[in-house]
């Protein structure tokens, strides 16, 4: 393959990488991995109704959990630095793309955010979390209203958007400023024939004498006492309690995280600063009083699906990794979640319908970047540079592999061989008449070593490869001698500096090569590159 055609063919290679790397890759999941559950339901989904038998209709809801947007607090870097400001933006765009490019071209009816919409929303000025806010704006494509168009969106807070019990009575205005962007911390909202009871799991298992967390414990009562008509499905940040170690089924790639739950010491009691759980009597309270069909949480940043046990059968809970791949995930995901739209259905399972679906992995797309980079270095400065075509290049790599292998099995033969010329074989009959063979070291005729001698000197015989290095000793004493009367170093004669030079040349011929070659690589994928990069960001 000629310089040239490698060059082409490299250049071709990166074109195919970024178009799949910064585009493509985000049309999977709606084209070819995911789609809505209610559609793979078999004729034992129908519901029956006075005009007969039919599908069951659905409303359809994107569930997204934990985009956790980057900031000072994340990286500890300063303050609009630059690395802050490329890690935020790398961040953000893969989020936007996977929302724009995997999540909405499914068309949800509804959009549902399980919490933490920014990494260090409780530590953040005002001003610095209204940035972060027009961030979240931005990625998700919200009005001032922080809704999609004609979707209807409903979010529940987070311990990264509110924090815990231990911050609400040092910075009240966290939550004054959460409700007035994202609305209520516990409140109710219908889809299709199910209800949705979003709870603020953060001041959930908190002083109960506190403000906040009997407004939440009041809350649930209120829903404890109405039973309703409809399945309800409890929304909550934090997951309930499980036990350690726990399985979290077939979907998850880190270990299972167990109950830790932080408190800060004050004079008057202690308050949570930390939980991974709901505390066992509280999720208890919710399973048995608020009888959930199916719980959905997040927070954990990592897949998770188990069933509880309650008084009035099993409850499948549903933890929803995080959007984003810079969140300890390397597998970012969502949720498409089919909610009946009908007065009547079969089962419960019926009337509630998940599948978790996997965004692009971009880690892996940035390591890949990375390996081609290398490998595109290494086959320019090693790739032969004569004009064969690279299936003549295949094949005379082959045979020369070929003919190493012919070989090494030659001359394991001849030594076997030469090692049978040196015995021989003597015929043994033993007492019963039966032949045997023994193999003993051929007898040679021992000659003096002086007789040997004298018989060559005797006989003036002269072998050929004496009579050869007599020759060319002879020859190297008469240009030793010749180049000693020029007054020459006979040792710069004999090992000249051609050889040095002639690899150097070669040396950095293959690294102006290289150097052309990355070069128009570079012109060709960089704008295009760029071009890819900011078509998905306003």
């Amino acid at each position: 393959m000629k310089q040239q055609e490698l060059t082409l063919l490299l250049c071709l290679i990166w074109i195919l990488t970024l178009l799949y790397g910064e585009m493509f890759a985000y049309w999977v999941p709606p084209f070819f991995t995911c789609s809505w559950p209610h559609l793979h339901r078999t004729s034992s989904s129908k519901v029956q109704t006075d005009s007969g038998s039919k599908h069951s209709d659905y409303v359809k809801v994107a569930v997204i959990a934990d985009p956790q947007l980057m900031d000072r607090t994340s990286l500890r870097l300063p303050p609009k630095s630059r690395p802050l400001e490329i890690a935020e933006f790398y961040t953000d765009l893969n989020m936007r793309r996977s929302f724009f490019a995997s999540v909405m071209p499914f068309k949800p009816d509804a959009i549902l955010f399980l919490g933490d919409y920014f990494d260090g929303g409780p530590y953040l000025s005002d001003e610095e979390w209204l940035d972060s806010y027009r961030r979240f704006r931005n990625i998700f494509g919200l009005n001032e209203q922080g809704q999609y168009k004609d979707t209807k969106v409903f979010y529940i807070p987070g311990n990264r958007d509110i924090g815990y019990e231990s911050l609400h009575s040092i910075k009240p205005q966290v939550i004054k400023r959460y409700e007035e962007k994202f609305g209520a911390r516990n409140y109710r909202f219908t889809i299709g024939k199910v209800d949705f009871i979003v709870v603020d799991s953060q001041t959930l298992d908190g002083n109960r004498q506190r403000h906040l967390t009997s407004q939440t414990w009041e809350f649930l009562k209120n829903m404890s006492v109405d039973d309703g008509v409809h399945p309800r499905v409890l929304v909550s940040h934090i997951p309930l309690y499980r036990e350690d170690n726990t399985s979290c089924g077939p979907h998850r790639s880190s270990p299972p995280i167990n109950q830790r739950i932080n408190s800060t010491v004050s004079s008057s009691a202690n308050y949570i600063s930390y939980q991974n759980f709901v505390t066992k009597d509280s999720s208890e309270y919710l399973l048995d009083n608020i009888k959930p069909k199916l719980i959905l949480s997040g927070h954990d940043h990592d897949q998770c699906s188990i069933t509880h046990q309650s008084k009035f059968g099993p409850v499948k809970e549903q933890t929803l990794g995080t959007i984003s791949w810079q969140q300890g995930n390397l597998y970012p995901s969502f949720i498409m979640l089919s909610v009946i739209n009908e007065t009547h259905a079969n089962t419960t399972e019926e009337s509630l319908l998940t599948q978790l679906c996997y965004l692009p992995w971009q880690t892996h797309t940035y390591i890949w970047y990375a390996v081609l980079f290398l490998l595109t270095i290494l086959a320019l400065l090693l790739w032969p540079t004569n004009s064969t075509n690279l299936w003549h290049q295949c094949r005379s790599i082959a045979s020369n592999c070929k003919e190493i292998l012919s070989g090494i099995l030659s001359r394991s033969e001849t030594k076997e061989k030469d090692e049978d010329a040196n015995y021989e074989y003597e015929m043994i009959w033993d007492v019963g008449g039966t032949m045997h063979l023994i193999k003993k070291p051929r007898s040679t005729p021992t000659v003096n070593s002086s007789e040997q001698t004298a018989a060559e000197w005797g006989n003036a015989v002269m072998r050929p490869a004496a009579r050869k290095n007599t020759a060319q000793e002879a020859e190297l004493s008469v240009n030793v001698g010749m180049i000693s009367g020029t007054g020459v170093d006979p040792l710069t004669r004999i090992h000249p500096t051609r050889t040095g030079k002639s690899r150097m040349k070669f040396v950095i011929q293959r690294l102006l090569r290289t150097i052309r070659a990355m070069s128009v690589i570079a012109v060709v994928n960089v704008p295009l590159y760029m071009m890819l990069l900011f078509k998905d960001w306003d």
